[in-house]
């Protein structure tokens, strides 16, 4: 069993290789024992897609829950795992530290803090509160006895605030302020990508499949991308899914949709792996 500065010092090494890597979201154990035994190297929580799971939208369960859940994956796999903190659970840079060193407390080797006040008037922390609280976050994960990734997500075109000069100069004070891992998710374009990518200096993480983006693996990577997540989509399309199936059931009685159960003919087989 891998310790968790083993997996801390893998996982800071998958960002140091040329190449890209996937960091699919699952939202349960048995989500997250599937990816594994697929073969992918790390994982990453999904906040949206845990939320989803306890019946709750993204952002409700609160800052315990999502500890919970995260120790829950850690539990059920061997590979390293990155949690979507959210905004750090509090808007003063010593609460948004506090998250960071309850993370690492579950097992968890890296984390994500965002920029997003919870307020949609004001969606955005000025500039330099923003800057400080990655600044509290990255000095909390230094002073960890093991490498934790701290990833600093620039919301604006999450959160309605579409300014590419705003996102990159919040990713540049982040970079400064010590974060590991840039992201600034749902950008519109490759330009828009490209500029992003020569104005930083830190391993950027895009959100595939959301946005104008619609890059494949290859050529994110050609562009210099270092990892992709999902975020909640592989969720999504689980619970899509589920509602195809029981709106059949329902509304016509029939039982056409058990045919798509033969897609998780391997189910067996992938939790049976460790």
């Amino acid at each position: 069993m891998a310790s968790q500065a083993d997996k801390g010092r893998a996982f800071r090494a998958l960002h140091e290789q040329a190449q890209t890597f996937i960091i699919p979201n699952p939202w349960d154990a048995g989500s997250a024992r599937v990816l594994e035994a697929m073969g992918f190297v790390a994982l990453a929580t999904t906040s949206g897609g845990f939320a989803n799971s306890t019946g709750r939208l993204d952002g409700d369960p609160g800052r315990d829950a999502v500890l919970e859940h995260a120790a829950t994956l850690v539990r059920a796999t061997e590979l390293p795992i990155s949690a979507d903190l959210e905004n750090g659970f509090g808007d003063a840079p010593d609460v948004v530290a506090d998250t960071i060193r309850r993370a690492a407390a579950v097992g968890l080797v890296g984390g994500s803090i965002e920029d997003f006040t919870g307020d949609k008037d004001k969606p955005l922390y000025e500039l330099a509160l923003a800057k400080d609280r990655i600044r509290a976050a990255a000095e909390a994960a230094r002073a960890l006895e093991f490498p934790f990734v701290l990833t600093a997500r620039a919301e604006n075109y999450f959160r309605g605030v579409p300014d590419l000069g705003d996102t990159i100069r919040r990713l540049q004070a982040y970079q400064e302020a010590g974060a590991d891992v840039l992201f600034a998710p749902a950008l519109r374009s490759r330009e828009d990508l490209e500029l992003v990518l020569r104005e930083i200096d830190r391993p950027l993480n895009v959100l595939g499949g959301i946005g104008g983006l619609t890059l494949s693996i290859p050529e994110y990577q050609a562009l210099g991308v270092r990892r992709i997540s999902v975020g909640s989509l592989l969720s999504t399309v689980a619970y899509g899914a589920l509602i195809h199936a029981a709106r059949e059931l329902k509304d016509s009685g029939t039982f056409g949709w058990v045919s798509e159960t033969s897609r998780a003919r391997e189910l067996r087989s992938f939790l049976s792996k460790r």
